[in-house]
């Protein structure tokens, strides 16, 4: 008796290894699992893995497809995309229509439209939604990363789990997906958005990454995200000690700087980023996290740093604050 094919069998194995791990067990409690499906060979063949793994471990699978109506005929293609992803097994399959517009151009747009439609269709707060996010797809992002300058966050890639989205297949290259929807005599949508170089993405797909994979004699993609792993597991040790770190600086809403100084300037810089998150400034960058981070390191007496939002950060009587903007006045007749 023969078993599945290898392809399939690999993508059920890393769906199960996800689902087995024993601290995924609260998100699912309620007995449902929701999977992201686009109609492509990644989301298609995470949908069969998720339908079979599911059925074994007492668990209902819940298909959703977005609609973004970028193209003429998209309707028909998620409607296609949910019927198919009940033939691979889902319990139930929901087409969700969404609005796309916003700043950030068309992919940063019908992303966050994307994830909003996503998010609202979990059954609870804690649940997850499996998104089918390749090796492949882990690469690109830390290609991304490196090219923009974006520090090591960026570089450490898409998380296999940031609820509630869960990408099992972070170690599966797309061929692999590819392979078992053939095997499982499906044929995947491919989206024309997914040959258009003028989307970074595509051109990251088509032409950088082939072009290092030739250059390097291959194992680039595996390469970047082994790399992506490691700076993930760097950077979790460090949060830890930024967060009791942290906690010790903590004067009300302020930070005690005498017990900031003699940390490591890359310490404080995750303290000093985490204490402005919970104060609400949003959209830092390293420069900014640098200026604030010399009124520690630094200090000469100098003034504030203007953050966004108009907020300030200022160092007196040896603390740190935030001041946040003042209301605008309102003149009299």
């Amino acid at each position: 008796m023969t078993g599945p094919d290898p392809a399939v069998a690999r993508v059920r194995r890393s769906v199960r290894a996800f689902l087995d791990v024993p601290e995924h067990a609260g998100h699912l409690r309620r007995g449902e699992l929701c999977v992201a499906v686009s109609g492509g060979a990644d989301s298609l063949a995470l949908t069969e893995a998720a339908a079979f793994t599911a059925r074994r471990a007492g668990l209902r699978v819940r298909a959703l497809v977005v609609d973004h109506g970028l193209q003429p005929g998209s309707a028909e293609v998620a409607r296609t995309a949910a019927g198919t992803a009940l033939w691979l097994g889902a319990n139930t399959a929901e087409v969700l229509p969404v609005s796309v517009h916003g700043p950030g151009g068309p992919e940063a747009a019908a992303r966050a439209a994307r994830y909003a439609a996503l998010r609202g269709a979990l059954p609870a707060p804690d649940a997850l939604v499996l998104l089918g996010h390749t090796r492949d797809d882990q690469a690109e992002t830390v290609l991304l990363g490196l090219g923009r300058g974006s520090g090591p966050r960026s570089l450490a890639g898409m998380r296999p789990l940031d609820p509630p989205w869960a990408r099992p297949l972070l170690d599966v290259p797309r061929s692999t997906t590819t392979a078992a929807c053939a095997a499982l005599g499906v044929r995947p949508w491919v989206d024309p958005h997914n040959a258009d170089p003028r989307f970074t993405r595509v051109r990251l797909r088509t032409e950088v990454l082939p072009l290092l994979e030739d250059v390097l004699a291959g194992g680039v993609a595996a390469a970047l995200a082994r790399t992506a792993a490691q700076l993930r597991e760097d950077g979790d040790a460090l949060d830890e000690l930024a967060a009791d770190l942290l906690d010790r600086a903590r004067a009300g809403a302020d930070l005690d700087v005498v017990v900031l100084e003699p940390a490591p300037a890359a310490l404080r810089r995750r303290v000093l980023r985490r204490w402005l998150l919970d104060a609400g400034v949003r959209e830092l960058t390293d420069a900014h996290l640098r200026s604030v981070d010399a009124l520690v390191g630094e200090w000469r007496g100098q003034g504030g740093v203007w953050l966004p939002g108009h907020v300030e950060a200022r160092r007196t009587h040896g603390k740190l604050c935030v001041v946040p903007p003042e209301p605008p006045t309102t003149r009299g007749d």
